[in-house]
């Protein structure tokens, strides 16, 4: 049992910082009654529920339809455009790191099978920043923007308005890059024998479908709300999972939840400490901007939001740094970590060579918005 949490801890680097994080900020603030009244429980079971039915969208192949159509694009810039904006669009609804883990091994699938694999870095590097500034526009898009929503109490058409700018721009930029990248050659083919890579729906899972079809729009209609009854909504998902595909509560993302516990912890701790919270204070208001897009370089941009929410006073510049700090690294955003290990995982010893090119077109395009982005958080 030790060997196997101390492996679980050595695999996931983040929870690990977490942990240590939280331990080491209970010594700084001993615990009291108020901790427990901090910690976002809210923010945790919406993420629960999200968590789960995805992986229920994964299980059941729900995108089946989309990517079916891989079949019908015969040039090489028509198929990564089409994977690139599928994964910008899909993750405003099931998440960035979500729609990565949906897209991405079809990627590299469909690129080996047209013997285009030279290509293969590049557009998953185009599909992270596809899948960072896609998910902005939504308070759902990704766990950072979640607990923003939920702590700001700015309604959703109003956080969507102060997104709207970077998501269009960053659509706008994707086409860009895409076409710079293919320029020698916008018309080159790619052949495919086998277009078939989805497994068929089975008729006897429509059920299953439906009902992952409909909690999911439950909980967005619970998130939307704010409805007070949130945790009956919780009580109600984690009822219908149990009951008609409890395998799935086991493949749920709980480490990610206890990443989260963890930081909410230690964002509590820390801000009830005066000599720590006179600073951040004095430092962090005004200044959300860099210090969301700095800090997330070291604990990532979700731990960040939970770190810097007490201390801000514009919303605005936090979301943007926050959903711009994946740009800059892989440790920048929990999408960009899970994008690595996927490529990782299958083009064992290349590790590098991905992240070389990840620095070089990701920096480039944050390069481009990190100044514009900068002067419209202030507006």
């Amino acid at each position: 049992m030790f060997k196997k949490i101390l492996f679980l801890f050595k695999k996931e680097l983040m929870l690990s910082v977490s942990l240590a994080a939280a331990i080491a900020s209970l010594f700084i603030t001993p615990p009291s009654s108020r901790l427990l009244h901090d910690i976002n429980w809210r923010t945790l079971a919406t993420l629960f529920m999200l968590l789960s039915v995805l992986e229920g969208f994964k299980k059941e192949n729900i995108f089946r339809p989309l990517l079916q159509r891989t079949g019908h694009l015969k040039t090489i810039r028509g198929l990564t455009t089409f994977f690139v904006f599928s994964v910008f669009f899909s993750s405003m609804f099931v998440t960035n790191d979500v729609s990565l883990i949906i897209f991405v091994p079809l990627t590299i699938i469909l690129f080996r099978a047209g013997n285009k694999e030279k290509y293969t870095v590049p557009v998953l590097v185009l599909e992270n920043i596809a899948a960072v500034r896609g998910s902005l526009l939504t308070p759902f898009g990704s766990p950072q923007n979640l607990f923003l929503f939920t702590q700001s109490g700015v309604t959703a058409p109003n956080f969507m308005f102060r997104m709207l700018p970077l998501w269009i721009c960053s659509a706008i930029l994707l086409l860009l890059f895409i076409t710079f990248m293919y320029r020698k050659d916008l018309k080159e083919r790619i052949i495919i024998e086998e277009t078939e890579f989805s497994e068929a729906w089975k008729p006897e899972q429509k059920r299953t479908r439906i009902l992952y079809l409909s909690l999911f729009v439950i909980i967005i209609a619970t998130i939307v709300s704010r409805t007070r009854f949130w945790p009956f909504v919780t009580l109600f998902v984690f009822l219908s999972l149990l009951i008609f595909d409890r395998g799935i509560l086991v493949r749920t993302d709980y480490v990610l939840l206890l990443t989260f516990l963890c930081f909410f912890v230690f964002s509590s701790s820390i801000a009830a400490n005066p000599a720590i919270s006179d600073f951040l204070k004095t430092h962090v208001a005004n200044n959300e901007y860099w210090w969301s897009i700095l800090l997330s370089q070291v604990v990532s941009n979700v731990p960040a939001s939970i770190i810097l929410w007490p201390f801000t006073k514009n919303l605005t510049a936090l979301l943007y740094g926050l959903d711009s700090a994946g740009l800059v690294s892989i440790i920048g955003s929990l999408a960009s970590v899970i994008n690595y290990r996927l490529y990782a995982r299958e083009y064992k010893g290349k590790a590098l060579y991905f992240m070389k090119w990840f620095e070089i077109i990701s920096l480039a395009f944050f390069a481009i918005i990190v100044i514009p982005q900068y002067f419209l958080a202030k507006i």
